[in-house]
């Protein structure tokens, strides 16, 4: 599903326009983005929790070259499903 297919959905059910829709959804994206960017987590009850993490640094290989090369530690976004979402999708 994409963006535009969820904003005309989220139109659809919660009689919204599509451009108040979109503009909701895009809320909801930056608030989320920024809110990880400070290291909190999101948590929506019933739906799940997204919280950023840190990354070890590592090693890996170049694939073009097979050289070994160090790949930096950095934070990366994650999300744990909650209950409910997980029994709703396992019917």
């Amino acid at each position: 599903m994409t963006k535009t297919e969820i904003v005309a959905k989220m139109a659809a059910k919660s009689e919204l326009t599509q451009k108040e829709a979109a503009a909701s959804l895009d809320a909801l994206i930056n608030i989320v983005t920024e809110t990880l960017k400070t290291d909190e987590e999101v948590a929506l009850i019933g739906f799940g929790t997204f919280k950023s993490t840190m990354r070890a640094e590592r090693q890996g290989n170049n694939p073009s070259t097979g050289k070994a090369i160090t790949i930096s530690a950095r934070r990366v976004p994650s999300f744990k499903a909650g209950k409910n979402l997980k029994d709703a999708v396992n019917i």
